[in-house]
């Protein structure tokens, strides 16, 4: 299994997706995150705001960020710099783990399969 790891600039939540005025590029990133995390890919994410240990940490990281602070957020797979400057797209996520990420379907139910007797569903 892939590990995905996003190192963001400070910003007033974990995830950025707070507070009055949310940046609309933030909400779809989360989500796309959420949906390769239920595509089985481990994903974490660190806020230099509040987790700045995560980045002192990572050589590559420190690395990136010493090139300039435009560098955030910095994306990587498998400790391997995927991306930096943006939050990519889901697709380029997928992409860059070079594996397809199974996306869950809603069940799709015929009319009359609900389990009842014809007339009487529940």
């Amino acid at each position: 299994m892939s590990k995905l790891e996003v190192f963001e600039p400070a910003m007033c939540c974990p995830t950025g997706v707070c507070g009055v005025s949310v940046d609309p590029v933030l909400v779809q990133f989360n989500a796309d995150l959420q949906a390769l995390q239920d595509g089985g890919i481990e994903v974490v994410r660190h806020s230099l705001s509040h987790d700045a240990a995560a980045f002192a940490a990572n050589p590559t990281v420190v690395k990136e960020i010493e090139a300039g602070m435009d560098r955030l957020p910095i994306v990587t797979v498998d400790g391997r710099v995927v991306s930096t400057g943006m939050y990519p797209t889901k697709a380029q996520l997928q992409q860059k783990l070079q594996a397809p990420v199974p996306t869950a379907e809603k069940p799709r139910v015929k009319l009359g399969d609900c389990g009842c007797a014809p007339g009487k569903c529940c």
